[in-house]
């Protein structure tokens, strides 16, 4: 079993790029953002325009994503799925910079992340920040910086935490999915089963249960094979 787990508005307080965004951006971000919610260009394309619209310092840009706040539950989730040697991976349509420095704010520094990879250009003439996209596909549906499809289908039995739009089209490709705001609503409408949940502090019991009874599964193999 694999847990991959969104990062904005799913292990954090909000979507952090959205706050970077609005603090750092120039105003156009937001024309940028309703052209990809009405369909008409794809994430990676959105993402890599507005990110190019940010204007800050590198170190300033740092200091404010220190106030950026995670789900207090996630820690005991992640020391959960530890326990029962499971991997936790973030994989997310954000920006990989952004999760690791929250991250490590918080004392979590071993996570695999799957994201965008920000660049800074100190003294360019034009933008001062960009992304490259090594996890896009060029099948992927929805044009998506992070193809989270691609990246669950290659593992065998997967967990799936979401919140967002980011999250509809892999929904229905992992085994077992925990959904909130937007994607439980998403969720509900396909007919996707999946498991509610508000905090990591309530998703706990109900994922451990997952594991353990796996755990017991998975024994109970090993006992037959070996009689």
């Amino acid at each position: 079993m694999h847990v991959f787990c969104d990062f904005d508005g799913t292990i954090s307080v909000g979507d952090t790029t959205d706050q970077v965004l609005t603090r750092f951006a120039d105003p156009e971000w937001e024309f940028i953002e309703q052209q990809w919610l009405r369909g008409l260009i794809g994430s990676a394309e959105c993402m890599r325009r507005q990110i190019a619209l940010i204007h800050v310092e590198p170190h300033d840009l740092d200091v404010f994503l220190d106030t950026v706040a995670i789900d207090p539950g996630f820690p005991n989730f992640l020391t959960a799925c530890k326990a029962w040697d499971v991997p936790v991976t973030v994989v997310s349509d954000g920006v990989a910079h952004f999760i690791r420095r929250i991250l490590n704010r918080h004392d979590i520094c071993d996570l695999p992340i799957i994201a965008n990879v920000l660049a800074h250009h100190p003294g360019a003439e034009g933008a001062a920040y960009s992304i490259s996209q090594p996890f896009a596909e060029p099948t992927c549906q929805t044009g998506s910086g992070v193809c989270k499809c691609a990246v669950v289908e290659a593992v065998d039995s997967t967990i799936y935490i979401g919140d967002g739009r980011s999250d509809f089209c892999v929904s229905d490709k992992a085994d077992i999915v925990f959904a909130k705001d937007k994607l439980a609503d998403h969720c509900r409408r396909q007919g996707i089963p999946f498991i509610p949940f508000d905090t990591f502090t309530d998703l706990l019991p109900r994922i451990t249960s997952i594991l353990s009874n796996q755990a017991q599964s998975y024994g109970a193999r090993a006992q037959s094979r070996i009689a």
